[in-house]
């Protein structure tokens, strides 16, 4: 689910689907991509439980699932918490707003990481560390 909201195009499309549902040429509309690309976008969104579609005679409505959106809420208030209690005290007392945890440019990090992994991936390069409890080896030492 992580790698379905990584995607800008993707969090473009929640972020319209929000105001209700809609049809995919709707949400083309707003792309310089194609239909069939948009409706890729939607098919992986809705593999992530992030959205559902309703078919109408010849055409297709798309909603937003809010619950599907839990784990990544979840996590971000976690992250979120240790912020640190003293600064957000700080900001309450001059009377600024809290400032946000996560900026877009940090999801377009987390999809450039997801494609960059994908390509690895395709190419049978290692592709991240692993740690267990008994050794640390990683991908490069085992293959």
């Amino acid at each position: 689910m992580f790698e379905a909201v990584a995607d800008p195009v993707r969090r473009d499309l929640l972020r319209r689907l929000v105001d209700g549902p809609a049809r995919v040429v709707d949400l083309a509309a707003a792309h310089d991509i194609s239909r069939p690309a948009i409706s890729r976008h939607l098919r992986v969104l809705t593999e992530a439980g992030l959205t559902t579609a309703d078919d109408r005679g010849r055409e297709r409505h798309y909603r937003l699932l809010p619950a599907g959106l839990e784990p990544v809420r979840r996590l971000l208030d976690e992250l979120a918490a240790d912020d640190g209690a003293a600064s957000t005290d700080a900001r309450a007392a001059q009377g600024s707003a809290p400032r946000p945890r996560f900026t877009e440019g940090h999801l377009d990090g987390l999809d450039l990481e997801v494609r960059r992994t994908g390509a690895d991936r395709r190419h049978g390069r290692p592709t991240a560390r692993r740690t267990t409890a008994a050794a640390t080896t990683t991908t490069e030492e085992t293959a």
